[in-house]
């Protein structure tokens, strides 16, 4: 049993790193606030003075708040619906027996090691590009006119991309699940005569239900603040403009750092709106 001695000495080394992770949250948060009540523009002057709640009005007001929050939910949800329904097809594939399986997975899992702009820019120029890209020669191939994707069908292909990044994350989770579900259950279901389908519906699918929480969690916890493949291939452009992106283009494209941070703060509501609301369905999960 620990006692009282050990557990102050454990208290005061564990309080540098909890002190510097709290400055590392802090003092940002802090700066965001202080600049969201001020008129603060770098290169026209610098800081003029309290704005008050000036900043927060015009940024909610705005023309382009709702349709940026619309579009980051968009993408949001049409991430995740294609992560987790091919996530649970490949992590069910990848459970059985077959030759190379180790590769197999590896090769699954390594578009998740690729970085945000890299991955970006691959879609871009090599599949993508509507003049030299793989689609491009796949609908000449077939007679087809090639898609100008990043314009046409823009936040489609944003999802496509962000997808492509995040469906290997999703996979090695419900993997993992797939590989603690009970062997005998499923063959005494297979004894019974129960189809396939079912055994999926009542036997898997239920069983996956924590790790399908979990990945929804933490997916929508970044997707929620996606910036880099929007910057790199549309630049906001054509309906694609996201929460993120419209307080970058408030920062630093209009150099007004108090308007921009207004729509941080605005963010950061936004996501904890989102988090409590997964939160609850994590915990509804979890006690089941």
């Amino acid at each position: 049993m620990a006692t009282q001695q050990s557990r102050s000495a454990a208290r005061l080394m564990m309080a540098p790193a909890v002190i510097l992770l709290l400055g590392w949250m802090l003092v940002p948060l802090i700066m965001t606030l202080w600049f969201s009540f001020r008129v603060y523009l770098p290169m026209r002057g610098g800081d003029q003075g309290w704005a008050g709640f000036d900043n927060y009005v015009r940024f909610v007001s705005s023309s382009s708040f709702w349709p940026s929050v619309q579009v980051t939910l968009l993408i949001v949800g049409g991430v995740l619906a294609i992560t987790i329904i091919f996530g649970i097809m490949l992590a069910l594939l990848l459970d059985q027996p077959m030759w190379g399986q180790g590769i197999v997975r590896i090769l699954v899992i390594a578009p998740f090691f690729v970085m945000p702009t890299v991955s970006a820019l691959v879609w871009k120029n090599i599949f993508m590009d509507p003049v030299n890209g793989l689609f491009a020669h796949l609908w000449k191939f077939f007679g087809a006119t090639p898609v100008e994707w990043l314009s046409q069908a823009s936040l489609q292909s944003i999802i496509m991309i962000v997808s492509w990044q995040w469906l290997p994350f999703a996979t090695l989770i419900l993997l993992t699940a797939v590989q603690s579900l009970d062997g005998e259950q499923m063959e005494a279901a297979e004894m019974d005569g129960a189809p396939v389908h079912k055994r999926f519906w009542f036997l898997t699918l239920p069983h996956l239900g924590r790790a399908i929480t979990i990945v929804v969690l933490i997916q929508t916890i970044f997707l929620l603040s996606i910036f880099a493949e929007i910057f790199v291939t549309t630049g906001g452009a054509f309906g694609t403009r996201t929460l993120t992106y419209l307080i970058f283009q408030r920062v630093l494209e209009s150099q007004n750092v108090g308007l921009g941070s207004a729509g941080g703060v605005y963010a950061i509501i936004l996501a904890n709106i989102v988090a409590i609301f997964l939160m609850r369905i994590v915990g509804k999960n979890l006690d089941k």
